[in-house]
């Protein structure tokens, strides 16, 4: 029996209209500041409280390299008094948040494509930030779209989109399915704790969607998948506690042990190392040189993280061709970034050129996507 070969025939991009840049959340982060100290101020001068700092763009842009973020609800973010979004609970009738930006996304990957959504075999929603337990968003989209088959949630934090492709491409190996759609929709704002100087900044809201499909139907113009590596190494660096095993009170902002928290130093000292090294081992068994490698779209969490597992792969620091980056625009967007970078940083490539769909993030967890361009 023949297996057949998996690609990429095309990705999508949702993102939302609104737009909150450094200086707009610096100047509500420092009123909230302003107000905590001036509240508190007996309790700072008794030594009782610390006071806050304030924070800078300078400061924003310096440790991230983020200069803006994308997110569905702009207005609460930015208010002092309540510092996280606000999205109206939909009635079960309704379609979701998560699956309502999966399907925008899915629906350009289809188009881009040429693809109708009922010869689709099966749907993958992989991101970090999934809004409820069940039933899956992945079927909800799934339902949307009028796709037969079958559709499961998946979650490996900032690495689920790699983790999505290699699955899919797996199905279509082992002869599961023809073609598999992976939606990553990510509303990182609502796990965020807007009032945290040192990671208030990080996350933004997007979907992202990647159709992978037997090359014997694919269109003319895809991405070979030359090979895929998956890793993971518990960590408690990077964390979020939320959900209702956790939550005793109404406010989740009032538990801030419930919603994103790092210990950043330590993530990029032991990530760095880690991801740099699977790279070069899965180039090496593919062999591939790295003065074949023609792109890389990384995990979009830290512009200084990015430049140094570029050095160490390339053996020298990345240009922008050759490392693209969507941070300042974008921010974070865990399990999409890589996808993003992709899909707006790839038409320009030629037939044969090689390049790599990295990602890497909680758990730890890290996945590489090698692919070859087609047409």
């Amino acid at each position: 029996m023949s297996t057949a070969t998996p690609v990429i025939s095309a990705t999508g991009l949702f993102t939302p209209i609104d737009s909150i840049s450094n200086e707009e959340l610096v100047e509500s982060y420092n009123a909230w500041v302003e107000r905590f100290n001036a509240d508190n101020a007996a309790a700072i001068a008794a030594g009782e409280v610390q006071p806050l700092t304030p924070s800078s763009a300078e400061f924003i842009e310096k440790a991230s390299g983020i200069k803006a973020r994308y997110v569905l609800s702009k207005a609460p973010i930015l208010d002092p008094d309540i510092m996280c979004p606000r999205l109206p609970e939909r009635p079960d009738t309704e379609l979701s948040v998560l699956a309502e930006i999966a399907v925008k996304a899915a629906r350009q990957a289809l188009e881009r494509a040429g693809r109708d959504a009922k010869d689709v075999n099966a749907v993958l929603c992989a991101c970090s930030n999934l809004q409820r337990a069940y039933p899956a968003i992945a079927i909800e989209v799934q339902a949307a779209l009028g796709i037969e088959g079958f559709a499961f949630d998946m979650n490996v934090a900032c690495s689920s989109a790699t983790f999505g492709i290699q699955t899919a491409a797996d199905f279509i190996r082992a002869g599961h399915a023809k073609s598999v759609l992976v939606v990553n929709p990510e509303v990182c704002s609502g796990h965020l704790n807007w009032r945290d100087r040192d990671s208030h900044f990080i996350f933004g809201d997007v979907a992202t969607a990647i159709l992978v499909e037997a090359k014997d139907i694919a269109p003319v113009a895809h991405w070979e998948i030359l090979g895929t590596r998956l890793k993971t190494e518990f960590s408690n660096n990077i964390r979020n506690n939320f959900g209702f095993l956790n939550r005793t009170a109404p406010e989740a902002a009032n538990q801030p042990d419930k919603l994103f928290r790092q210990e950043g130093r330590k993530v990029f000292k032991e990530v760095v190392p880690m991801v740099s090294d699977m790279i070069v081992a899965h180039m090496g068994d593919l062999g591939l040189p790295a003065t074949s490698l023609r792109r890389m779209w990384l995990h979009q969490a830290n512009a200084n993280m990015n430049r140094l597992i570029s050095s160490k792969v390339l053996g020298h620091e990345a240009s922008p061709d050759e490392s693209p980056t969507v941070l300042d625009s974008y921010a974070n967007t865990s399990s999409a970034g890589s996808i993003i970078a992709f899909h707006l940083n790839s038409d320009d490539l030629a037939t044969g050129d090689t390049g790599l769909i990295c990602s890497f993030g909680a758990g730890y967890s890290a996945g590489t996507v090698f692919l070859r361009k087609a047409a």
